[in-house]
């Protein structure tokens, strides 16, 4: 096969999609799959939604319009803000859209009047991560102007936490999202149909056990593609952390210093190159064909007995503990930075693998495990126990 490449294990997904559809719904949370990271593969979507998902959201039209194009007619979630410039695309594609801009409101709602349709309008509140969000004090004019225009229809409310600043959900800000909408069912005499807690930095708070109030909805990617929570990074019990493995062929292998030598200056992706602290002693050194433009370094978790040293452009250095050959070709975990970049590269390929007969991965470093399939359910007694409150 071809390299650099992603194998892709769809019945891993598959699982993970399955365990945490089952586990959410003793909650009544359902889940829209967020798709941006794996750049809206069909055959991953597809896997979704044989295993039960109901919803793909998306932050780019244009994933959403390749979706369309591939014959998938599930219901579509723009979960970035619509631009001015694309809301007639955003109405004619997506089913409906993450909002927090009057004048975008308005804009979509005169796109959705000339094309005959009725857009679907989930407003974002700002509960202190300071990415997108209205202010609790305007939701209720925001919320109004929505409900003021026919062709919108008022899906609810939902937060995002985690991505910008690393807020994590709490009871605090939880019970906020769940009373804002009951205040606004109250005084527009309306029945919201989704509370969206967030994404996959709320899986900790639930496991907790916190009740989850009015929260009805949250938005997975990270913990669908990798098992993991973004928080801390943690893999989630119940869940596969192997679905991808990213595979690059060596180009150059050779005994070389482990220390740089001559006048140093700026490198092409650092200011001031950092300072060699390492014995000049040779170990073997290896060239990979696979560099930041493809993927981001830091991401990736090596086999066991190699180290990553360094990337440029279109080369991944590594340094191993044996002999390693021209041709030969190793295999990387990935953390979600790296998973987004890789699979927005052209230059890498990407192979959807059903797992059957296949060897073990033995991807090692980064708290990948055998298999990645951690043995106690995703959220162990604590949903069960909350499902009950």
């Amino acid at each position: 096969m071809r390299g650099p490449r992603l194998e892709i294990r769809l019945d891993r997904l598959d699982h993970n999609a399955r365990t945490l559809r089952q586990q959410l719904a003793r909650l009544g949370i359902a889940i829209t799959a967020v798709s941006k990271a794996s750049l809206g593969l069909p055959e991953i979507v597809r896997t979704w939604t044989a295993a039960g998902i109901d919803s793909i959201g998306d932050s780019r039209i244009e994933t959403i319009e390749a979706l369309n194009r591939a014959g998938i007619t599930t219901p579509m979630l723009l979960i970035r803000s619509p631009m001015l410039s694309q809301v007639e695309r955003v109405v004619a594609h997506a089913t409906s859209s993450c909002n927090s801009e009057p004048v975008v409101l308005q804009a979509l709602a005169a796109a959705a009047r000339s094309q005959g349709r009725r857009h679907g309008v989930l407003l974002m509140v700002e509960l202190g991560d300071l990415r997108e969000g209205i202010l609790p004090a305007d939701l209720e004019a925001v919320a109004q102007l929505t409900l003021e225009q026919p062709a919108l229809r008022l899906l609810g409310i939902g937060t995002n936490l985690g991505c910008q600043h690393g807020i994590a959900a709490d009871p605090r800000n939880m019970a906020e999202l769940s009373a804002l909408a009951t205040a606004l069912e109250r005084r527009f005499a309306v029945r919201l149909e989704i509370v969206s807690g967030g994404n996959s930095s709320n899986l900790p708070w639930l496991a907790a056990g916190h009740p989850p109030g009015r929260i009805n909805h949250l938005r997975l990617g990270e913990a669908l593609l990798l098992g993991r929570e973004p928080l801390a990074r943690t893999a989630l019990p119940g869940l596969h952390t192997e679905a991808f493995c990213l595979v690059a062929e060596i180009i150059e292998a050779k005994c070389k210093p482990c220390r740089p030598w001559g006048r140093r200056g700026q490198t092409s992706f650092a200011a001031v190159a950092a300072p060699a602290q390492r014995p000049r002693a040779q170990r073997q050194r290896a060239l990979l064909a696979l560099g930041i433009q493809d993927v981001d370094p830091a991401g990736l978790s090596a086999p066991a007995g190699i180290t990553i040293v360094g990337a440029s452009s279109d080369h991944l250095v590594i340094e191993a503990d044996r002999p390693l050959a021209v041709g030969e070709e190793l295999r990387f975990g990935l953390d979600y930075s790296a998973l987004l970049r890789a699979m927005t590269s052209p230059f890498i390929q990407r192979h959807c693998l059903q797992g059957h007969g296949l060897k073990r991965d033995g991807l090692q470093g980064k708290g990948l495990q055998g298999d990645g399939l951690q043995e106690s359910s995703l959220l162990g007694n604590a949903l069960a126990s909350s499902a009950r409150v």
